[in-house]
């Protein structure tokens, strides 16, 4: 029991978030005593939460986002207006712009060698056009042809087809990942990493720290290392007070040799290939793809680590025809795309809204969570309304009990406007995947959240006329042949007090 205490008490998480309490305790403690004894310290905060409060009005920010911090700052003026100007803003430094403009001046190069696709997409169809425009021009991502894609359903699936692949790799593998866990899933991978690490296979590894903080022994980076694999850390957890740890590394990404990728809302951990059981069964799905789409992947991972190493490398050897023996003869267009919040441009979001608001028979939705702001809601509403049939696959058994409280606040509302919800009985869905009119989906790592559609690094791939469209329909109406619809007379059951701590839950949920 003592070994156990102790353990946890040198947990890098209990020592690193101690040490940040500890400052939090003390600036709090410092404005408190100033406010004590000078009347124009006093005087001068409640100014500045006035001004924060005014600015917070003015600014470009989400609606949510504004209000939630809006009701802190009246809460506590005292405090409120300095942790916004210290904590609340989204803002890069000015070494950050310049690294982040380098990214864009590559990604912006890589854009003039594919007008040819979305011109036909556009002669296609102007609403699908429209979609990839979007795409192509703010997440510097166009659309590519030629491209072999595989849905995979499930995460035991998708592990084995990932083995399948890297056994196969002979010049370069690079992952990207928000969760690492030491345990069957990730075992079974490094080993074979270790062993194309010692071929002279440049094997490369991001993952994201506070993803992994639980997870992960401090300095495993280092332990990779001495295997041969190049590994870098994704925004390091320090003590110190920072509103930059709002920023993780979401995203899920496994490139081979430039020509085969796998994304999708898989990390690499035991849970979800169901090699132990922690919320019920664990539903989560991820695609592969093979030929030119690949690309848009290879540019996501390295454009990332030359922004971690401070490198820059020439990407013309990693293009997918380097190494591709055969030519990739594929239906349809795909459009792998990242999303950064260090933008301002909320790509996750809008290509989301896009296809709701552009929807004419059919919107299917699988989310882990459901924390949307008014536009998501109005969207889904309005399409339901309009006599779209809107669907939303949510878990039934929580990851998390308050997050899973917030998300079912949301129910009233959507199942209101004739949007059909539905929970996932067998336990814990964590799929993120749209399909819409049997033309179009999207599979990625992109959560109906606050943080993943602003806060976080994201990616998916939007796909068009694409077998793979109808593989994604397939799976989710058979998802639903185990998922308990929600009624609105159960939401409207619902105890008085459940709904005063949803409601309040809801409002921060911005924050959370």
């Amino acid at each position: 029991m003592l070994r156990k205490l102790v353990k946890f008490l040198c947990h890098r998480l209990v020592v690193v978030g101690t040490f940040i309490a500890i400052q939090a305790a003390i600036l709090i403690g410092m404005i408190w005593k100033f406010n004590s004894y000078f009347v124009y310290f006093y005087a001068f905060c409640l100014l500045l939460s006035a001004g924060v409060v005014l600015y917070i009005i003015s600014n470009k920010s989400n609606p949510g986002y504004k209000i939630a911090w809006i009701i802190l700052i009246l809460l506590f003026p005292i405090f409120g207006g300095l942790f916004y100007v210290m904590f609340g803003e989204n803002k890069m430094s000015k070494r950050q712009q310049e690294k982040m403009s380098s990214i864009g001046v590559k990604m912006l190069a890589l854009l003039k060698e594919k007008d040819a696709a979305l011109d036909e997409i556009q002669e296609a169809s102007q609403t699908a056009g429209a979609q990839s425009r979007y795409i192509t021009e703010y997440a510097y991502c166009p659309p590519c042809k030629h491209t072999h894609t595989e849905y995979l359903p499930l995460g035991e699936i998708a592990f084995e087809r990932m083995k399948e692949e890297l056994k196969k790799a002979k010049h370069y593998i690079f992952l990207e990942y928000f969760i690492i866990q030491e345990g069957v899933m990730w075992n079974g991978i490094l080993e074979i990493l270790e062993e194309k690490a010692k071929q002279g296979v440049d094997v490369r590894v991001i993952y994201d720290d506070m993803g992994c903080i639980l997870t992960l022994p401090y300095g495993y980076d280092k332990k990779l290392e001495k295997m041969g694999i190049r590994c870098q850390v994704f925004n390091k957890f320090v003590p110190i007070l920072s509103s930059k740890f709002n920023n993780r590394d979401h995203r899920k990404i496994l490139v081979i040799d430039g020509h085969t990728g796998f994304t999708g809302g898989i990390n690499l951990a035991d849970e979800y290939i169901n090699a132990y059981e922690k919320h019920g069964h664990w539903k989560d799905t991820a695609i592969m793809l093979k030929g030119e789409g690949v690309w848009n992947m290879t540019n996501m991972f390295l454009t990332l680590w030359d922004y971690i190493t401070n490198t820059d490398e020439d990407y013309a050897k990693y293009r997918p025809h380097v190494h591709l023996e055969e030519e990739i003869v594929a239906k349809g267009y795909v459009q792998p795309f990242a999303d950064s919040p260090l933008d301002h441009e909320p790509v996750g979001e809008t290509v989301y809204l896009n296809l709701i608001n552009r929807a004419k028979e059919y919107v299917y939705i699988n989310t882990p969570y459901l924390i949307i702001d008014n536009e998501m809601i109005t969207a889904l509403c309005v399409a339901a309304k309009s006599g779209i049939d809107v669907r939303i696959v949510t878990p039934h058994i929580a990851d998390k009990w308050y997050v899973h409280a917030v998300t079912r606040a949301y129910y009233d509302v959507l199942l209101e406007s004739g949007v059909k919800i539905y929970e996932y009985t067998p336990g814990f869905i964590h799929a993120k995947t749209f399909v819409v009119d049997d033309l179009y989906s999207v599979v990625g790592t992109i959560n109906l959240d606050y943080r993943s559609l602003y806060l976080h690094f994201e990616c998916g791939v939007w796909l068009y006329q694409t077998d793979t469209v109808m593989d994604v329909k397939a799976d989710y109406l058979e998802t639903l042949k185990v998922c308990k619809q929600v009624m609105l007379a159960e939401t409207h059951a619902i105890k008085w007090y459940k709904k005063l701590g949803r409601a309040i839950l809801r409002i921060f949920a911005p924050l959370m």
